[in-house]
């Protein structure tokens, strides 16, 4: 069976994907900051945002946020500024699905999902509760929602990619200062423990950890301090792939050279 690009993408074929995910704390932020420059340079097949915190009317009307080449589709929040998810991808998909079904979630603009024949990719962008306790319970109850819906998709005959921001860390290879933040909302031993049982439970494919099973690189850093000159990072942003995708991961990498947000650009290369 041969491998094709996703512009020749065909439901009998294997296909050879460079998918990126980014939470971009602002598309119109990091668009000023040199992304989409970037984006085009790397060229990837599909492109999951996270934190676009604009208006889908804005986003589509704005030719720096639509670059040729690509398909664009968006969810925001309803409250402006806030949140907010896309993914770009080279191919249009065969459906678009924006909505979990539970309207908390859903209006905050979570979650996007794209198939292309029985493959589907997901910009997945799960909450913070290091605001305060009203959203420390929100986050779990968006925990609590989402695990049976991860588990259906594990049962059912699509294959799934899960890109995004779960600002949850897995284990102290994740997170610079270990045993200072295990109070801290992200690092909280149920939210790990969570997280850690749709991997090991459920049977999600952590794709940086497949191939990179004992490096120490973050995707996030605080915006205080120097926290990033000095790799004081967090690693939040994941790539999950179903039971089916299973020995798929080719390549991982995350990019930091260029700082378009507080987190940093990770491309996983999958042959599906």
């Amino acid at each position: 069976m041969g491998v094709a690009s996703i512009s020749g993408f065909r439901s009998t074929a294997r296909i050879h994907l460079r998918i990126t995910t980014a939470n971009l704390n602002g598309i119109r932020s990091a668009a000023a900051k040199g992304f989409f420059d970037w984006l085009d340079q790397t060229a990837p097949d599909v492109l999951c945002a996270q934190e676009t915190r604009a208006p889908v009317e804005l986003i589509k009307a704005a030719e720096a946020l639509n670059p040729s080449g690509w398909h664009g589709f968006h969810r925001a929040a309803a409250s402006k500024g806030y949140s907010g998810v896309s993914i770009y991808t080279r191919r249009k998909p065969d459906a678009v699905l924006d909505e979990i079904g539970w309207a908390p979630f859903d209006n905050e603009g979570r979650y996007l999902e794209l198939r292309f024949g029985d493959l589907s990719i997901v910009s997945l962008y799960l909450p913070s509760g290091s605001s305060g306790e009203a959203r420390q319970v929100f986050k779990y109850e968006t925990m609590a929602r989402l695990a049976p819906i991860l588990a259906r998709w594990q049962r059912s005959r699509r294959r799934y990619v899960l890109c995004g921001d779960f600002n949850i860390v897995r284990s102290e290879l994740d997170i610079r200062n270990w045993k200072s933040n295990q109070k801290n909302s992200g690092c909280l031993p149920a939210e790990r423990a969570w997280l850690n049982a749709r991997i090991g439970d459920d049977g999600w494919i952590d794709g940086f950890r497949a191939l990179k099973p004992e490096a120490v690189e973050y995707t996030w850093w605080s915006n205080r301090g120097n926290a990033r000159a000095s790799d004081v990072g967090w690693r939040i942003d994941y790539q999950l792939l179903s039971r089916k995708l299973q020995g798929a991961a080719r390549k991982v990498e995350i990019y930091r050279a260029q700082r378009f947000s507080d987190h940093a650009p990770q491309t996983l290369e999958i042959d599906a």
